[in-house]
């Protein structure tokens, strides 16, 4: 399997990511918050992306593994850019779930030089002044060591019902493998988007933009998802889809996601 994990040491940031696929264009995916790293889910991820590895080269970036304690969206922005340029990479298509749409807006905005086509899903242009309950339970449990009610909530607030009490006890096995040095750099990911805001320079993206999201979202209000949409909608090649019923994690969930993102990306 042409699966290759590796950690870069770029002027001080040390940041792992896995590579996948032959084709020409890149893809970059940046993944959503999360309590562990993306390497050991990187057979799952190829396993998905498999009938399109012939298009794209894949990389799967993690964010920045000697964070500082204060940590800002921006930051993992520029850091993971700092790593993918590194890399000599450029014209990028770039997916990012979550946490990672933001990312990805933000270098859609600040590296237009770098960025040729961008999908979003389930995420939000602005943090500040938000109810951010979920989150906030979440880096409370995750304060207080609470690794099984941490799992048990990421489960139930961005799976539907269904899938959630299909995977309940995977969750449990999966946060018994927990590190307390996750748990901190989890913290810091997680309070890293407490004044995040980037939705007065929206209209600054030149490339073409994906926004997807569903109507179900637990997370991040789907309002948010609208609100970017509201800012890119007369923009050249912007792209506009929300789902029902598939959760925050309509990524994972909706069967037919991943051709729609394909689709988008290679017209």
């Amino acid at each position: 399997m042409d699966i290759k994990i590796e950690k870069k040491n770029v002027d001080g940031i040390e940041m792992e990511y896995c590579r996948f696929g032959t084709g020409e264009r890149v893809l970059i995916i940046i993944p959503g918050l999360s309590v562990q790293g993306v390497k050991n889910s990187a057979p799952q991820i190829r396993a998905v992306y498999k009938p399109y590895l012939e298009d794209f080269t894949v990389y799967v970036f993690d964010r920045r593994l000697n964070a500082p304690p204060k940590y800002t969206v921006r930051e993992m922005e520029e850091d993971t850019v700092t790593v993918i340029k590194s890399l000599g990479l450029s014209d990028l298509y770039i997916f990012g779930a979550s946490q990672g749409g933001m990312i990805a807006l933000e270098a859609a905005i600040e590296h237009p030089e770098l960025v040729k086509k961008v999908a979003v899903a389930s995420t939000s242009s602005s943090l500040a002044h938000r109810d951010t309950g979920v989150i906030n339970e979440w880096i409370r449990l995750a304060k207080n060591k609470e690794t099984k009610e941490l799992y048990l909530s990421f489960g139930n607030n961005i799976y539907p019902p269904e899938v959630f009490e299909r995977y309940r006890e995977a969750f449990i096995a999966l946060s018994e493998t927990v590190t307390d040095e996750e748990l901190k750099h989890f913290i810091i990911m997680a309070e890293g988007l407490k004044d995040f805001d980037i939705t007065d320079q929206l209209r600054k993206i030149d490339c073409p933009v994906l926004v997807t999201g569903d109507f179900d979202d637990a997370v991040l209000d789907p309002d948010m998802t609208l609100e970017i949409a509201e800012n890119l909608d007369e923009k050249e090649g912007f792209e506009l889809y929300l789902y029902h019923g598939f959760g925050h994690a309509v990524y994972d969930t909706a069967p037919d996601y991943l051709k729609r993102v394909m689709s988008f990306f290679l017209k």
